[in-house]
């Protein structure tokens, strides 16, 4: 064991561990959860202060033998996977992120005094807080560090649900000349394609791809610099101009300083603002999830317009059973991200004044959403979508009994004689085109053009298939 002493007391720690003594005492306030701080924010935040340390050292404020001890034990960190051993303090917490900032200050501190041969715990030689967190404050870098571990974890994210639509696409084209019956409140309206349904599917993900760019650009302004609720107290004016050039160069990513600080460092609109994207498009997945259940439903007493890869035995005591298992994961994944929206909703109202204690939370919600889509849209397009195939005999069947052709007669017999030949037809158990020629209300003409189901789908504004969606190129 060692000791350490902070303004609260001391306290003894694992001698094997790199934290200290504010890294204990977040594991002793905050045992709310086993999901610990993200890897990716982790990550984000060794880089913030790896930029940290060069700007002090070019501004002079940090002697430079200090800066390349603290720039190589980050380094060393980012060489190989996070360990969360080092890392474990839980995604809950209190003070607004202070916790995770000490932790990753300690185990930084702690690496490089190893590194040049002294003892962990030897801060007068390195010290968490006077050289590590120099020109720094919570306030600007647990929100730094989120938004960059945000833009990270929203690129497979991007790349996932552009797979997902082209894949839609593909099945668009597919099915664009196999006519079924469209459905208004699951009763039987017009004749329209299984093409157009499957395009109406990719639609609203297209849409959603956009918003998302949007949201995502929102991320890359950054407070870091703002030091203390965006004040700049203790922070150098080289610093100030220079950490985030310094950061974007070592993140490799298109980062800017917030024009207005105080803003930066005390409003989450930004992170409302993604998390509503990602309930949209949870909305949207989830509506074509609850779709392909329908149209899969049977194998005898559903719709059966569709089927499903069968990808595992569905029951436990009904043999031969099948479930639509990919589309309801889905559908469970939807409903979490709903609730993370309005956890993101909530704590970023709840800031007071200049500062939002509540990213921790936002955080935790944001990165389960985007990991949790990730791969449900991954599962959803490889063991559902790809091996959709159509029931071509039951969507004949269901358009040749359909008394949806009297919508084509109502303009040439009046809607109410229309009505009376559907409701004969359902009546009699007979098609709607053997009633209609009974009672002799039009010419052979006539009825041919009205049960001619391609002529009905055709004279509609149909979309253009077999267009691929490309992903906008980030012009940064």
């Amino acid at each position: 064991m060692r000791n350490e002493v902070d303004s609260i007391g001391s306290l003894s720690l694992p001698s094997d561990v790199y934290y200290g003594i504010h890294t204990q005492r977040a594991l002793d306030n905050f045992p709310i959860t086993t999901q610990v701080t993200h890897p990716e924010l982790i990550r984000a935040f060794l880089q913030i202060k790896q930029a940290a340390a060069q700007t002090n050292a070019t501004s002079g404020s940090l002697p430079r033998p200090l800066a390349k001890h603290i720039v190589a034990a980050v380094k060393v960190l980012l060489s190989r996977p996070i360990d969360l051993k080092q890392f474990p303090i839980s995604a809950i917490q209190g003070g607004a992120g202070t916790s995770t900032n000490m932790n990753v200050n300690e185990v930084i501190a702690n690496t490089a005094l190893e590194m040049v041969g002294r003892e962990r715990g030897d801060y007068q030689y390195i010290h968490p807080n006077d050289h590590v967190n120099m020109g720094q404050s919570t306030n600007d870098t647990y929100p730094s560090a989120g938004k960059i571990a945000l833009i990270r974890l929203l690129a497979p994210l991007f790349t996932e649900l552009d797979a997902l639509i082209n894949s839609l696409s593909y099945k668009a084209e597919s099915f664009k000349s196999i006519y079924k019956m469209g459905r208004t409140q699951l009763q039987d309206a017009v004749p329209t394609t299984l093409g157009n349904s499957f395009h109406a599917f990719l639609k609203p993900l297209q849409r959603d791809y956009q918003r998302l760019q949007a949201a995502e650009k929102a991320l890359h302004s950054i407070n870091l610099g703002g030091s203390a609720i965006g004040s700049g107290i203790n922070v150098s004016y080289h610093y100030q101009v220079h950490v985030v050039d310094n950061l974007a160069s070592i993140t490799h990513l298109s980062l800017e300083q917030a024009s207005d600080l105080f803003d930066g460092t005390q409003n989450a609109d930004a992170f409302v603002m993604l998390s509503s994207q990602l309930k949209t498009l949870a909305v949207n997945l989830s509506k074509m999830a609850n779709d392909l259940r329908l149209l899969s439903s049977g194998p005898r007493s559903g719709f059966l317009e569709i089927n499903l890869p069968a990808k595992q035995a569905g029951s436990s005591i009904m043999p031969g059973k099948v479930n639509p298992v990919i589309p309801e994961v889905v559908n469970q994944v939807a409903f979490e991200v709903f609730g993370f929206d309005a956890t993101v909703t909530a704590a970023a109202e709840a800031g007071q004044l200049e500062l939002n204690a509540f990213e921790p939370i936002m955080f935790k919600s944001l990165f389960a959403s985007i990991e949790h889509l990730t791969h449900a849209m991954t599962t959803l397009r490889l063991n559902a979508i790809d091996g959709i195939s159509a029931n071509r005999q039951r969507l004949a069947q269901d358009i040749d009994l359909s008394t949806s052709f009297a919508t084509a007669m109502s303009p040439i017999i009046g809607y109410n004689a229309a009505s009376k030949l559907t409701k004969s037809a359902l009546k009699t158990g007979k098609t709607l085109r053997q009633i209609a020629t009974q009672q002799d209300l039009f010419t052979d003409q006539q009825l041919e053009h009205i049960f001619r189901v391609e002529e009905l789908v055709i004279n509609a504004r149909t979309p253009e298939h077999g267009l691929v969606f490309q992903a906008p190129k980030d012009e940064n």
